[in-house]
């Protein structure tokens, strides 16, 4: 039955947003038609709403979203519960891919075998325009015994043998470099030579042979790259090397099988279908469109509000007491590259509030490309649900995607080994989303909104020192001395504390130099 992969979601698939719909003009009667109508973000809704209705069998909803708290109904004698949320809420297994699909970035798809995630992948090259069997055949199989040239192509034998310089040599380079969706299968099973070849081409966008190089990104177009793994914890036949496995942007989990939609498995296998070989021609997005789509994404605005919450969330990883004997030092990355174990300085601790000192939780802090892209996600799934601008929801919703990989847990906290809570070891979403929960509770709690004396001195620092009085200014070195002592006065310090001291300081040294400056000049 062909009708049935064609149905797409009637326009709006967001009734309640106009986000991305332009008002018309007498002028814009007279304009050549645009190859598409449908706003971009709509066209990406119906995307969504296609492969979760018609393409992968997926009825998880587990990106939730909700006005006020969404009814929860208790299951079981285990503290189980299914939550009922009250606005539109999806799948992540196919949102967090389509997202990766529109922003151009990185995801890596992990689950055991047969779940699918292949499935998703070939289709979002598909979705770029790419005909689905060229699609399957550039699929990159991950194997022991794959070569660098294997993956990027082969020196032209004529030119081995007659050229003087290694530049007269011509590279075969193979075609899947060129397209815009690139898909490595069980990437954990590649040699960590090949790896290091991969992550080249992950992380710079060009691919070297024999003093030959190629970009990977099309010309004019958006670059994304999909990653296959039966398990993000280290296993496979060769250790994904540290520096690819931190390039990728986001994790997400294969859904399993739900029995109720055993029919649909049934009728697919009778009519030997693959939803790949079905995307309906005006689901397909080609390359100006890519780019536009990127486009308005990166635009999509990031309120006070949220920044005044993510700045807060941030600060509570990197700070170790005893990490170091300098104040700057005393972080976790100078206790790690020093070969110390940042769960026994934790530990080292003593007295501190492990319940409120949420850094204690994990084994170390956030690069800020991990902070790059929650920034470009979190604007991406805002856009994507029509939002004028992005919401708190928004980060909470992709937050755990991102870090999930980067953000590593201590298992040595007693939080893991405590009831109902030892589940959070191996449920490693749920844990880093209920950290940005616990944080902004915090963030309520301390009164942040209303009183930032760290805040108010940066904001009065960013208006500039042009002009300032000297006098001026030593007032405002006074204050900031002040601020210092009254985060002295508290008897344990915390993440928030080391990076308001260190904020301070800096603007100790930009009011003295400005002074020093003045006094030379007068």
């Amino acid at each position: 039955m062909p009708d049935r992969w064609n149905r797409v979601s009637a326009s709006p698939t967001n009734p309640g947003s106009g986000h991305g719909v332009e008002s018309l003009t007498a002028e814009d009667l007279f304009r050549p038609a645009a190859r598409s109508t449908v706003p971009l973000d709509e066209k990406l809704r119906q995307v969504y709403y296609w492969i979760v209705n018609r393409a992968v069998i997926s009825p998880y909803y587990d990106m939730e979203f909700s006005h006020g708290e969404p009814l929860s109904i208790g299951l079981g004698d285990a503290g189980a519960a299914v939550s009922l949320p009250t606005q539109a809420s999806f799948s992540s297994n196919v949102l967090v891919p389509l997202l990766t699909f529109a922003v151009g970035g990185k995801c890596l798809l992990i689950g055991g075998p047969g779940r699918g995630k292949t499935t998703v992948a070939v289709l979002m090259g598909v979705l770029a325009g790419t005909a689905s069997d060229d699609v399957r055949r550039s699929v990159q199989q991950g194997q022991p015994q794959l070569t660098v040239s294997d993956l990027v192509g082969i020196p032209l034998p004529r030119d081995l043998v007659a050229a003087e310089r290694l530049t007269d040599i011509r590279i075969a380079w193979r075609d899947w470099l060129g397209l815009p969706v690139k898909i490595i299968d069980e990437y954990n099973r590649i040699p960590t030579k090949t790896q290091s070849a991969l992550l080249t081409m992950v992380a710079e966008g060009y691919v070297e042979s024999h003093d030959q190089m190629r970009r990977t990104a099309p010309d004019g177009g958006v670059e994304s790259w999909f990653f296959t793994a039966n398990d993000d914890a280290g296993g496979g036949t060769f250790p994904v090397i540290q520096a690819l496995r931190d390039r990728m942007d986001v994790t997400v989990q294969a859904a399993g099988f739900n029995s109720r939609f055993f029919d649909e498995l049934i009728t697919r296998v009778e009519a030997g279908e693959k939803p790949e070989e079905h995307v309906p021609a005006e689901l397909t997005f080609d390359s100006a469109e890519q780019t536009e789509m990127r486009a308005q994404i990166r635009a999509v605005p990031i309120p006070d509000a949220v920044r005044e919450r993510l700045r807060f969330f941030l600060s509570h990883f990197e700070f170790v007491q005893h990490g170091g004997r300098r104040f700057e030092y005393r972080t976790k990355d100078v206790v790690t590259t020093a070969g110390g174990r940042v769960g026994e300085v934790i530990e080292a601790n003593s007295g501190a509030d492990l319940e409120i000192d949420l850094g204690a939780q994990t084994r170390n802090g956030l690069s800020v490309r991990a902070l790059q892209t929650l920034i470009i996600y979190a604007k991406a799934i805002a856009w994507f649900r029509g939002a004028d601008a992005v919401e708190i929801d928004d980060v909470a919703a992709v937050l755990p995607f991102v870090l999930r990989g980067k953000l590593l847990p201590n298992a040595t906290h007693p939080r893991f080994d405590v009831g109902a809570e030892r589940e959070l070891s191996t449920d490693t979403v749920s844990w880093l989303a209920d950290l940005f929960t616990q944080s902004c509770r915090q963030y309520d709690a301390l009164g942040r909104d209303a009183d930032d004396a760290v805040a108010a001195l940066l904001s009065e620092f960013d208006r500039g020192l042009d002009g300032l009085p000297a006098l001026e200014a030593s007032r405002r070195i006074t204050a900031v001395e002040a601020q210092l002592r009254r985060i002295a006065t508290v008897g344990k310090l915390y993440g928030r504390d080391f990076d308001d001291v260190i904020a301070l300081k800096y603007l100790h040294q930009r009011y003295t130099a400005y002074v020093r400056w003045q006094e030379l000049r007068g």
